[in-house]
């Protein structure tokens, strides 16, 4: 498909149809009381919100800094923007990918829109000393129990409590929630999204943290090779993981989804991200990406194509 110089095989073998075989593991007996466990403890906090505007590159939109509580009081960091000159008439949730992010995104096809960015704990915005901000060493904190694993907390700060904050400031956008993320942001989200029921559709990018067991068989060059390290070194990892597997999470995802997912991808492997796609419970729609991760001449073309069939999926 690609020219690489990767020592394995972006596609792990799967073809198309493959792809689209791939079905989620089992579930954990007690996987819905866990997280809906935690959304409790999410939806509890005092969220806080604080903003500060700043200057923006686009005369029609509003910036601002944007900062809340997240789940044990830490203090979650991001960017909101809003229409100078229009109502708000819908919110959007907009998650990163583990490289961070620098600022808000301008080329998303919303109007009467507030969007808050927000920034994972130990990342960008949200950067702490007791949390790493290398990918590597932050997809493995607290990775040794499920009660302190990162991405409980991640699900808090980015989903649940970044909701609250911003319905909070913009109690009308209630009425259309939404929610977009990318990589690691569409990975947290399929575990988050399914037990709050104030969000009305979403959209995942190349989605992460789906189908663990294969994964940890499939070599790749992001996150998820520290995770396949640790588990050769130690064998725990899949005890914990199974109860943050977004592929088994979205067979509780009822809402509209959009899902983006390659069928070459060096960073997250594709079985994962199919597997999330093929265990929607409701309402779901594809877009084939020919690559995730990587650049490829038809790059800017797909891209192209994706955002016009968001701006149908969220506008329709």
């Amino acid at each position: 498909m690609f020219l690489h110089d990767y020592p394995f095989d972006p596609r792990h073998g799967h073809d198309l149809d493959a792809l689209l075989a791939v079905a989620a593991p089992q579930e954990p007996e007690d996987f819905a009381p866990f997280w809906r466990d935690l959304h409790a403890q999410g939806r509890k906090v005092a969220v806080a919100p604080r903003v500060r505007e700043i200057a923006s590159p686009q005369p029609r939109i509003q910036v601002f800094e944007m900062a809340f509580t997240s789940v044990d009081g830490v203090r979650i960091g991001g960017w909101l923007t809003r229409p100078r000159d229009q109502p708000i008439e819908r919110g959007v949730i907009v998650g990163h990918g583990y490289g961070g992010r620098e600022g808000p995104d301008f080329h998303l096809p919303f109007e009467r829109a507030a969007l808050l960015f927000p920034c994972a704990r130990g990342i960008s915005r949200s950067a702490r000393p007791d949390f790493s901000s290398n990918p590597l060493r932050h997809v493995l904190h607290g990775i040794r129990q499920r009660e302190t694993y990162i991405l409980g907390g991640c699900a808090a700060d980015t989903v649940w409590c970044a909701a609250s904050a911003l319905l909070e400031l913009f109690p009308m956008a209630a009425r259309r929630l939404e929610y977009l993320g990318i990589s690691f942001g569409g990975g947290v989200g399929a575990l988050a999204l399914p037990w709050d029921e104030r969000f009305h559709r979403a959209h995942l990018n190349v989605p992460s943290f789906g189908h663990h067991p294969l994964r940890l068989n499939c070599p790749c060059v992001g996150s998820g090779e520290a995770v396949r390290t640790y588990q050769r070194r130690t064998g725990r990892a899949l005890e914990t993981l199974r109860y943050f597997d977004a592929a088994v999470a979205a067979r509780h995802l009822r809402i509209p989804m959009h899902v983006a997912a390659a069928r070459f991808d060096p960073a997250v492997p594709p079985p994962g991200q199919f597997a999330i796609y093929n265990a929607l419970a409701g309402h779901r729609e594809l877009f084939v990406l020919q690559a995730g991760h990587f650049e490829h001449p038809g790059l800017a073309a797909e891209e192209a194509r994706l955002r016009d069939a968001l701006a149908y999926f969220f506008n329709c």
